[in-house]
């Protein structure tokens, strides 16, 4: 009896949870600012996967006899590079590159800082251990750890994506505790744990479920620092490698000839801002759909 009067209350509560998604799918719509930002998020997108298709260079190919071309010239629609290399398709090449690197490190950032936020939150032991570690990480600004991380590591893509991911996990972590604990005190949860439902159903069957909405706000909002970031590690040396075409990469290599050829430190500047702001205004567009005052506020 108290097992199916638990699965019924969980079963309510998912269904409140599915119909809040479809809300705030309903107010992203009604926010064009948002909408602007998804649709620049989904141009980036298609760039990338379709970076074949689109240029008709390869990203690393050189031609030493049209080097720094300006924009709109003849075959290369953004100009070409100190080596002659066509920029639109480096700047193509690189959206990937961003993207992955980005949903890289938010992804691992996410799984790491779900597994401690549910460990502090569910087990009061753990809370104070998990806590303090994450407090340790709060302690050095995030550029920096991600520095610390490299130096210890190496310069390359994939170091910066475990540093960013480390980056992400603290706030991760609290985000996903703070849910905990307010849910493990719901009625369906209690009746869980009556029956006899082993610790980690109730974790990840029942709780971590209803944590979604906090995450896709800290997820949406990290792809744009984890982009930032890679970009800004990049140009300092630390990220990827030339001849690489990441964004931050293309920046530090351009800027030497800004008088002679500002695009090519300017288009790549572009990239990353259109991004990250579209990430932001998205970000910014789930969390106020989130707002309980949303409705007293419109």
């Amino acid at each position: 009896m108290v097992s199916t009067v638990a699965e019924t209350e969980n079963n309510n509560v998912e269904k409140k949870n599915n119909s809040r998604l479809a809300e705030i799918a309903k107010s992203l719509v009604k926010n064009k600012l948002s909408v602007f930002g998804l649709v620049i998020i989904a141009l980036i997108l298609l760039t990338a996967i379709f970076t074949p298709l689109i240029t008709d260079y390869g990203p690393y190919e050189q031609n030493l006899e049209n080097t720094k071309l300006g924009i709109g010239s003849e075959g290369h629609m953004l100009g070409t590079d100190n080596y002659g290399r066509d920029v639109w398709s480096r700047i193509a090449h690189g959206a990937g590159i961003s993207l992955l690197v980005g949903l890289s490190s938010v992804g691992f950032g996410l799984i790491g800082g779900i597994i401690l936020g549910l460990l502090a939150g569910y087990y009061r032991k753990l809370d104070g251990i998990v806590m303090r570690i994450v407090d340790l990480l709060f302690a050095f600004p995030g550029i920096l750890l991600a520095m610390l991380v490299i130096a210890m590591l190496g310069t390359s893509l994939v170091n910066v994506v475990i540093a960013i991911s480390i980056w992400s996990i603290p706030g991760c972590a609290r985000i996903v505790r703070g849910s905990v604990l307010s849910i493990k005190r719901q009625e369906y949860i209690l009746a869980m744990k009556t029956v006899g439902a082993s610790d980690w159903r109730i974790l990840f069957k029942h709780i971590l479920p209803n944590c979604t909405a906090p995450l896709i706000v800290y997820g949406t909002m990290r792809m744009a620092t984890a982009i930032l970031s890679t970009s800004a590690l990049s140009y300092l040396g630390l990220g990827a490698q030339p001849p690489t075409a990441e964004w931050g990469a293309m920046i530090a290599a351009g800027q030497d000839f800004m008088w002679e050829a500002p695009h090519l430190a300017v288009i790549p500047g572009i990239a990353i801002m259109l991004t990250v702001f579209s990430f932001n205004v998205v970000g910014d567009g789930v969390r106020d759909a989130l707002d309980p005052n949303m409705d007293l506020n419109n």
